[in-house]
């Protein structure tokens, strides 16, 4: 039977950004189905004072995404995969932020997932996403000068906030070295077009792997090499990290050289990669 293939987004995104990634895929003849987590995409909102760049407006608005938790967006998924399961196997790929979902969702439903694919995703498996930042691998990503982009003090918002409609064009320049530096100008500002506004603050605490659910599913990582927010160095750390929990479970490395969300935009090579493995 023919899979799906079902992707999970990353931070401020949406299943918007996947569509050209979909298209190639449908001339390739794979099915495909992207999701919207709690709060996402047409659930989205963004308050009126973005319009007007109003700062104060901006850092006071209520967040729909106020407690919003990382196990809301596994419940949201389950009924999902359940439905694509009773069509055949399920390949479930997240990015970036959305590896943390994926990892929940594995360790808790690994019956409803056939294989896991994270494309230059977040993957916990020794320690805590926070631990991870501190290792030297970490050293090379910009995400700590991309910060300056926040628009609102999460701890009194409940969610975070970004302000990607800043005029700051030296923010602007690291946004775009942390997402799309090897993509023009304009595909930048389209990109960052389709990013919304807030993102739930819950992204696991602690939690990693467990090798008994998670650890027995079949596992892709598609190595980003030339990411600047989540570094090639810290990806191989999780690849490495991985293939020592499950050894008779290894991951299946790909390796594509472009940027964070360099796949989005030019999907050619991704597409190519997941049909393979379709």
């Amino acid at each position: 039977m023919t899979p799906t293939i079902v992707f999970i987004h990353g931070s401020n995104a949406n299943s918007f950004t996947f569509a050209p990634l979909q298209r190639e895929l449908a001339l390739l003849g794979r099915r495909s189905f992207a999701v919207d987590l709690p709060g996402h995409g047409f659930d989205a909102m963004f308050p009126e004072a973005f319009q007007t760049q109003d700062a104060a407006g901006i850092a006071e608005a209520p967040s729909n995404l106020a407690g919003v938790t990382l196990q809301d967006g596994v419940d949201h998924l389950v009924p999902i995969l359940k439905r694509a399961k009773d069509n055949g196997p399920v390949i479930v790929l997240a990015h970036s932020r959305g590896g943390a979902t994926l990892s929940a969702l594995g360790n808790a439903h690994p019956e409803l997932i056939d294989r896991m694919v994270y494309a230059t995703a977040w993957c916990p498996i020794d320690r805590p996403i926070g631990a991870y930042m501190a290792l030297p691998e970490f050293g090379a990503s910009v995400l700590d000068e991309a910060a300056a982009v926040l628009a609102a003090d999460p701890s009194v918002l409940g969610a975070i906030r970004m302000n990607w409609r800043t005029g700051d064009p030296k923010l602007l320049a690291v946004l775009k070295e942390s997402m799309l530096a090897d993509g023009s100008d304009d595909e930048f500002r389209v990109f960052l077009a389709s990013l919304q506004s807030d993102e739930n603050l819950d992204v696991g605490g602690d939690a990693r792997v467990n090798p008994e659910t998670w650890g027995r599913i079949p596992k892709s990582y598609i190595r980003i090499t030339k990411d600047t927010s989540i570094p090639v160095a810290l990806q191989d750390v999780f690849i490495k990290e991985g293939n020592a929990l499950t050894p008779d479970n290894p991951w299946d490395v790909h390796t594509i050289e472009t940027s964070h969300v360099g796949f989005l935009v030019r999907p050619e090579r991704m597409a190519a990669i997941l049909a393979g493995l379709a």
